[in-house]
């Protein structure tokens, strides 16, 4: 996939390595070639990224990447040096793409991100990529707002270092990587940005804000509608959350991601703006995560008013059983855990009714409490959920997350994983109708002059 000679525009630029010959304080400059250099070697790899980025590879798609570039000759007084570039072949088609890396606690310049998008423009370079510790919902919405708002028509794409050993790691457990030598180069990939001198890590704490915001909550203020610490908190928030798809995806070897509405998906504002109502009205921030082949959305709330964390998943209640009581034991059969601690079931029920809460050992020891006050309904919905209360916990940056991170996975390993959706049984052949001889124009002839004799 790739061999090719260094780019005329470029005056300076090496093929990236897998062993790059760099300064040993050079962590981005090393930790980037030797990515790239595995995009380059390892097919499928540099397949699932790019895919990400719109740009997936065909049987014809030639790959080559560069690292420590300077162009040649820019017209304007810019004199960046990218981190790397891609360059994708198809015939005589190129598609180009400048990388900006950062490692650790460094974060991405939104200034320099610009003196970018003018070389890309320039050079006709197709977009930017991104990669540091800073976490996106999707590549295509940028971690850093002024980047996002920006009226370059360039774009720029992001990948978490995370997110990219996520890549590595989902196509090692599901064996996705057909040549085994290629395999075992990825694996050293993956052992090579879990070390901790790579300077690769999670999301591991909300922003100061986030203390100065428990204390508002939790004193009964209310939250101004341009609140200076709402904001940084809802961005800690997301990134938080795309954080724990990928923990899920790496505990489950499947990709978990964010459920988000469309317009929230085109546009990051119009998300904030709605989460930020949720947070002045309820004091809540919630996400709901789709694990592939889950009963539901896997629905996180976090709030602020009770300090506690909420994990659950909402089931439709079977249509097939007629009474409450058949509905909630086709639920509760199906709750394999002993515990009971902590788990709850929200009963929803049709029309205007308010619904209704119980702790799951109260229904395990009398599943009749479930339709007190509600005889003359049956259940809609069920929301089974694990409720965790932090107390002082809940408004420490860390410890936060940290409990976050346990409660997640606690769920769904213990209960979320269990569950089954249910589905309308398939149609049967009517007793009537038990042949095609009794379908066809014939028999059907005869059945609308039997119904105009009854009518």
């Amino acid at each position: 996939m790739s061999g090719q000679s260094r780019p005329s525009y470029l005056c300076q630029g090496e093929s990236a390595r897998l062993f790059p010959v760099l300064s040993t304080t050079s962590k981005e400059g090393r930790t980037t070639s030797i990515v790239l250099a595995c995009m380059s070697k390892i097919d499928e790899f540099g397949h699932a990224l790019l895919a990400s980025v719109g740009r997936p590879l065909g049987k014809r798609a030639k790959l080559d990447v560069y690292t420590e570039i300077v162009f040649e000759k820019p017209k304007t007084e810019i004199r960046e040096r990218p981190d790397g570039l891609i360059v994708v072949t198809v015939g005589s088609r190129e598609w180009r793409a400048l990388l900006e890396t950062k490692i650790g606690n460094n974060e991405l310049d939104p200034q320099q991100i610009e003196r970018y998008r003018s070389l890309a423009k320039e050079f006709d370079i197709d977009c930017v990529i991104t990669i540091s510790n800073q976490f996106a919902t999707t590549p295509d919405a940028h971690p850093v707002e002024a980047v996002r708002k920006s009226k370059s028509k360039i774009p720029v794409f992001h990948w978490s270092w995370m997110h990219i050993l996520t890549t590595a790691d989902l196509l090692i457990s599901a064996k996705g990587v057909a040549d085994e030598d290629q395999r075992i180069l990825l694996n050293e990939l993956r052992r090579f940005l879990t070390h901790e001198s790579a300077g690769i890590r999670g999301f591991d704490r909300m922003p100061r804000e986030w203390t100065e915001l428990n204390k508002l909550v939790t004193s009964g203020g209310a939250i101004p509608a341009k609140s200076p610490i709402a904001l940084p908190v809802l961005e800690a928030w997301h990134q938080e959350t795309r954080d724990l798809s990928l923990i899920l995806s790496r505990l489950t070897g499947t990709a978990v991601t964010e459920k988000l509405p469309r317009r929230h998906i085109k546009d990051p504002s119009e998300r904030q703006k709605a989460e930020l109502q949720l947070l002045r009205d309820a004091g809540q921030l919630t996400s709901e995560l789709l694990i592939p082949d889950a009963a539901s959305p896997l629905l996180v709330v976090a709030d602020l008013k009770r300090r506690c964390i909420d994990v659950g998943m909402t089931l439709r209640a079977p249509e097939d059983r007629k009474s409450t009581k058949a509905r909630l034991n086709w639920l509760l059969r199906q709750i394999k855990t002993e515990r009971a601690e902590g788990y709850f079931l929200r009963l929803l029920w049709p029309g205007s009714a308010d619904s209704t809460q119980f702790a799951l050992a109260d229904l395990r020891a009398d599943i009749e409490i479930a339709s007190e006050g509600k005889a003359h309904l049956v259940v809609s919905r069920f929301f089974v959920f694990q409720s965790s209360e932090l107390g002082g916990r809940f408004g420490q940056q860390q410890n936060f997350i940290a409990e976050l991170e346990r409660l997640v996975p606690e769920f769904y390993r213990n209960l979320g994983s269990g569950l089954s959706a249910w589905q309308r049984p398939a149609p049967k052949i009517q007793e009537a109708r038990a042949t095609n001889k009794d379908v066809d124009r014939h028999a059907l002839a005869e059945d609308a002059e039997g119904f105009e004799a009854k009518d």
